[in-house]
């Protein structure tokens, strides 16, 4: 089968399409024939050498940890009623950019008729990580909210389930593109970096660095700090001491870190909320899997607005149209 590479650590040209052997179901486990794949901002970095401390693999590895597709085979102590269905699914040792992949039936959602196999891939992880980080807020009507990141794929859902809690929400976004997606998701206000603006309750910062460390300052005391985004290069620059003076609760990257059973409830909650139509991922970007580079490059340059999907096959019943350019 095919499978997309990071041959060494280094920018989007080390990824290069390879073959590899068609995987075996295991005890536990389901083989996926891969409709469409999850691109992560975080796939990018590790393929350029972040986080080697603890991301364990070294070159050569195939990257990704989420698909959607059909199941086509299932291992020992699997139910066989698995086969055949639609599903999306988490791969958190990676091995997402590929044909087939191997997933845990502990991280197997189905997906309901009403949601395109694109759409699922695309809320598959940033689903699950807006429920989480909304529902931790605790919004109360009319509260005021900051979200940085606010036109990136995670950043719009935030924008979309915050508004729907009756927050009111100013979304950041270094580009107008992205600024005009935030707007159309229900943010009250949408502005550049260089125009924050508080008090606000709450921050969901999905940029950390230095944007971070200024979101930061506009929390009034008793505030919340959601941190967990790091496309800067690091989280949120803050002074704990600071933040334990004004009472400001921060909350890190363990918001949007799940036990198997915890993702598969917000996983399928995700999906049945785009089933009813009152949640939807903005994709942004489809190439065909051996356009991965592609798909690296917009994530690294910041321009694109929502996901980035890998197109592999139509195994999934979903017609697959010609590959989309940024918009």
């Amino acid at each position: 089968m095919r499978v997309v590479e990071v041959t060494k650590y280094g920018g989007p040209e080390v990824l290069r399409v390879a073959r590899a052997p068609e995987p075996v179901a295991g005890p536990g486990q389901v083989v996926i024939g891969v409709s469409v794949v999850d691109v992560m901002s975080i796939d990018a970095q590790l393929r350029a050498g972040w986080g080697r401390d603890w991301f364990p693999a070294e070159p050569p590895f195939v990257p990704g940890t989420g698909v959607a597709g059909l199941v086509v085979s299932v291992g020992d102590g699997v139910d066989t009623s698995w086969m055949g269905r639609r599903v999306a699914a988490l791969l958190p040792g990676g091995g997402a950019y590929a044909e087939r992949a191997v997933a845990g039936v502990e991280t197997l959602v189905e997906v309901p008729d009403e949601v395109s196999s694109r759409q699922a891939a695309a809320l598959l992880q940033v689903g699950p990580a807006a429920l989480s980080l909304v529902g931790a807020a605790e919004l109360k009507p009319g509260a005021k909210v900051l979200v940085t990141g606010g036109g990136g794929a995670l950043g719009l859902a935030v924008v979309r389930l915050a508004r729907a809690a009756g927050a009111h929400v100013m979304a950041a976004a270094h580009d107008p593109a992205k600024r005009r997606a935030a707007s159309a998701a229900g943010a009250d206000v949408v502005i550049g970096y260089q125009e924050f603006a508080g008090p606000v309750e709450v921050v969901f910062d999905g940029v950390g660095g230095e944007v971070g460390g200024a979101a930061f300052e506009l929390l009034g005391h008793g505030g919340r700090f959601f941190a967990y985004g790091v496309p800067s290069g690091s989280v949120a620059l803050i002074d704990p001491a600071e933040a334990a003076r004004r009472g400001v609760r921060v909350v890190g990257m363990e918001q949007v870190q799940f036990a198997p059973d915890t993702f598969r409830e917000l996983a399928g909650q995700a999906l049945r909320e785009a089933a009813a139509g009152r949640l939807v991922a903005e994709i942004g970007l489809e190439v065909p899997l051996e356009r991965a580079a592609e798909a690296h490059a917009a994530l690294e340059g910041r321009r694109l607005v929502g996901k980035a999907l890998l197109l592999v096959s139509d195994q999934s019943g979903d017609a697959i149209a010609a590959p989309s350019l940024p918009r």
